[in-house]
Parts: structure tokens; C-alpha cells; sequence
């Protein structure tokens, strides 16, 4: 399968050369060659299993490889120190944890902590930061909550409060719609969005929704068995080709009548008009 420029042409600021990725004796990303375009929403799909959140891991420094690198603003991430990274790029893994009792305002200020040194303590400025923060993400109100007592959908506009906080050019987002409903999901996926547009931020993401990717993102890449077969904008590559062959998946893909993108519709068998068992075809 044939893989899709990039969508946009500035130099991309984040770059996996030759990267082996595995945990213990098993590998799970041999050899994978990438680049990130820069100021755009990117999702990243395919089946579970398939090194999708590894990559993720591995590209915000969670994860050290076990060949290859990740190249940041043209550096080995791996020579870089921790505040240097995390002044720059921003990482949300799946499901995380705050203390217990930690309130939203607390949380959120912990984003400020790589701009902070035994010379520069809290200032003005981070203060004015953290309120920035709160109020785009609408947690504002909840600041003196615990996060532990949010909704889920509450508690993710609360991480992603802090991750603005941190004021990076470059957000990590792993499964941000993890154990949301619909509803949910779209709230904060409309926020990530949103925060891309007005400010211009480079968001890459894993996704499992497949219709969610495809409507919010820029650009998509497609993993199977540790490999990236296809990557571009999604409407140029979505395909029912594409999903039979990495998903195995039978589906129609139709035109969104919301959004200028794909929409995938999944055919079971016994949806098939015709088919043994199915429904009769409508006269």
C-alpha cells in the first residue's frame, strides 16, 4: 500500500528514525521510520495491538527504544533534559491518576513546573497562565474541586488544562476519549480541536473510535503489526479496501453529511440484504 504525503509542508518538528520499540524480549515496532506534520491535528489508528500507544510513548519520551531515535527540533529526544522536553512537548497518557484530593486548580499548576527553577519560583506569570488554562478548557468553575469527584468528561478538560498549562508547542494525546461515552467524547475532542485552531498547536493522538478519527483530524496514520500502512489526509486514503486489509472490517464508506470527510459504516453479515439470515431487501 502506497503512503500519502503529508498534509502540510513545514519542516516537521518531531521525527522517529529506525525506531524498535518493544517491551522485554518482545518487539512491537521494528524499524519504523516517521515524521509528525507540524501544526495539525494527527491521529493515530489501526487494531488493537498493533503499536499504536507504544509509538505514542516512545515519541513523548515514556518509552526508551531499543534501536533507532526519536528526533525533537532536530535533537535526539533521548540527549535532551526533562524540563527541556517538557517545555516543548506535552504528554496525556490513558487514564491518569491524580493524588487523592488534588484539586483541579492544583493539578493544572503542575503544568507550570518545568518553567520553574531554585531562581525562578512562581511568578505572575504562571499564575496568569493557569487561569488561561482553566478557562479555555471550561474547568474555571471547578478549579477548587478534587479531581477525583469530576465526571470523566470533566476530569479530562481538567488534564488537558494542564497540559496547556504547560504552555508546549506539541500535545500527546493517548486514547483522550478513554471510557467516555459519545457524548462525552465529542466534548473534548471539539475541545482539542478548538485548541488547535486558536492556537496553532501540532496534536497527535490515539484514537479506537474510527469515525471520530477520521471527522477530527488533519491528517491520519494507519498502524498494522507494528508498521505504518498509509498515512495522508483521510479522505484520501479511508477506503473499504483499506479497512478490510488492516482492520478486517467490512464497511461501506459513504459521504459524512455533516463534515467533508468519510464515514464508515460496518456491515455485519447478518445486515447484509440477501445474505443467509439477514434482512429481505426492501422493495
Amino acid at each position: 500500500m502506497t503512503t500519502i504525503a503529508q498534509s502540510t509542508d513545514a519542516p516537521s518538528r518531531l521525527v522517529a528514525q529506525n525506531l524498535t520499540l518493544g517491551y522485554g524480549d518482545r518487539i512491537i515496532v521494528d524499524g519504523l521510520d516517521l515524521e509528525i506534520p507540524t501544526g495539525v491535528i494527527t491521529t493515530v489508528i489501526g487494531p488493537n495491538g498493533c503499536g499504536k500507544s507504544t509509538l505514542l510513548r516512545a515519541l513523548g519520551r515514556l518509552l526508551k527504544p531499543k534501536g533507532g531515535s526519536v528526533i525533537l527540533d532536530g535533537k535526539a529526544i533521548s540527549s535532551m533534559k526533562t524540563k527541556e522536553v517538557a517545555r516543548v512537548l506535552g504528554m496525556l497518557p490513558q487514564t491518569p491518576v491524580a493524588p487523592e484530593g488534588l484539586t483541579v486548580a492544583d493539578l493544572v499548576s503542575r503544568g507550570r513546573h518545568p518553567h520553574q527553577s531554585w531562581i525562578r519560583q512562581w511568578s505572575a506569570d504562571d499564575e496568569g497562565e493557569v487561569a488561561e488554562a482553566l478557562e479555555l478548557t471550561g474547568v474555571s468553575d471547578l478549579a477548587d474541586r478534587p479531581v477525583d469527584q469530576l465526571s470523566g468528561g470533566q476530569r479530562q478538560r481538567a488534564w488537558i488544562s494542564m497540559a496547556l498549562a504547560q504552555g508546549t508547542d506539541i500535545l500527546l494525546l493517548d486514547e483522550p476519549t478513554t471510557y467516555l461515552d459519545l457524548a462525552h467524547s465529542m466534548e473534548v475532542l471539539d475541545l482539542v480541536d478548538q485548541l488547535h485552531e486558536e492556537m496553532g498547536r501540532t496534536v497527535v493522538m490515539v484514537l479506537h473510535d474510527l469515525n471520530l478519527a477520521v471527522r477530527y483530524s488533519d491528517h491520519l496514520i494507519v498502524m498494522r503489526d507494528g508498521a505504518v500502512v498509509a498515512s495522508g489526509v483521510p479522505k484520501d486514503i479511508i477506503s473499504a479496501e483499506l479497512l478490510l486489509e488492516v482492520f478486517g472490517l467490512e464497511a461501506a464508506v459513504i459521504d459524512d453529511p455533516v463534515s467533508d470527510r468519510p464515514l464508515i459504516v460496518p456491515i455485519g453479515t447478518r445486515h447484509v440484504f440477501g445474505a443467509v439470515g439477514g434482512p429481505a431487501k426492501p422493495a
